[in-house]
């Protein structure tokens, strides 16, 4: 099956390394309106068309990865659908879900896959909390921690409006997608704050308390001031919590074993004592490492060639985006606003 890609950035460039690794895709070959960026192309070996139409008028391409700034998705998606291209964005896949909508109405109409690359499905940490959340580890979970922190800022199209630019459409789509695969109920309210420390054009991050129907709670914030990092997963259920540090997977579960005994040594500060807050003793708790899930994220990419034989659905699926698009829009409003949004989602 024959795949091209739009948009030889960085992104692109990782699209095109995983790609190569995968048996049953030719890559036909990308393109870019930057000619430096069609120059790269070439020197690592790749066919480089020289306009958009050049690409879409070629019939050897069955399927394409948009990779360029998230206001061009739209239209490139569309126009490559009905050029009978089989169409995958990257993430974002635009920037509102009226956009959107059009988009599916155009997928709809030609019969072509359409869906967006949300590859972070596919990270070792969020598989680890996924399997504590769903085989109950916890007990009862009732609040979810998810963040991501950087001290760079933002650069680049990113840090431009015109572009869709942002962290919440950035980096903020990854976190609600993979919360929306762990908690399977509506979101009732949301409470979004953005910041602007770096630039005053766009948000270069944000904090949110989601609430789901259940009354399950979840903090999904995102920074790019932070010098030292809070834990990327904090999870808390009736019977344990489970924390993941960082990116290698440092962290561990911490379950009670025995309720019964209540006996702790009184924590003293040079302001007072506290036995509410004295740590549990080691007999009445259990420490467990973090489980271990192999997983390839190439996977999504045979998954699409099995939707476009018609042999499976997508795994990403359109109501899935959707709802992803509609609670960053309310996260959106709960900022520009400065009130919690009463909503279901």
């Amino acid at each position: 099956m024959n795949w091209a890609l739009i948009g030889f950035g960085v992104m692109g460039e990782w699209h095109v390394d995983q790609l190569r690794t995968i048996e049953d895709i030719g890559i036909q070959g990308v393109y870019d309106v930057r000619e430096e960026r069609r120059t790269a192309a070439r020197e690592k070996g790749l066919r480089a068309y020289i306009s958009l139409d050049e690409l879409l008028s070629d019939p050897e391409v069955e399927f394409v990865t948009i990779a360029t700034p998230n206001d061009a998705h739209k239209p490139l998606a569309i126009a490559a659908m009905r050029a009978g291209k089989h169409v995958i964005t990257e993430k974002p896949v635009t920037v509102s879900s009226c956009d959107l909508r059009e988009m599916i109405d155009v997928s709809k109409e030609t019969g072509r896959v359409f869906t967006v690359h949300q590859n972070r499905r596919w990270d070792e940490d969020f598989l680890a909390i996924k399997r504590i959340y769903d085989e109950q580890t916890l007990g009862r979970v009732f609040n979810i921690e998810s963040r991501v922190h950087g001290s760079r800022g933002i650069s680049g199209w990113r840090g431009l409006k015109k572009h869709g630019g942002g962290l919440l459409l950035d980096w903020g789509v990854h976190l609600l997608d993979q919360l929306l695969m762990l908690v399977r109920e509506p979101v009732v309210s949301v409470h979004c704050v953005c910041t602007y420390i770096t630039t005053d054009e766009v948000d270069d991050g944000f904090a949110s308390v989601i609430t789901f129907g259940s009354g399950v709670t979840a903090r999904v914030e995102v920074g790019t001031s932070n010098f030292v990092y809070l834990p990327r997963w904090y999870v808390q259920g009736e019977n344990g919590t489970t924390v993941i540090h960082d990116w290698h997977m440092n962290g561990e579960t911490v379950r009670i074993s025995d309720r019964d005994i209540s006996d702790a040594v009184p924590v003293v500060t040079a302001a007072g004592v506290t036995k509410t807050m004295a740590p549990r003793t080691e007999e009445t708790i259990r420490k467990y490492p973090l489980p271990a899930i192999a997983s390839d994220v190439r996977d999504f990419y045979r998954n699409i060639m099995r939707a476009i034989n018609g042999e499976e659905s997508p795994i990403v699926t359109h109501s899935q985006i959707m709802r992803v698009m509609r609670l960053m829009e309310a996260m959106f409003e709960s900022a520009r606003k400065d009130e919690v949004i009463h909503t279901r989602i």
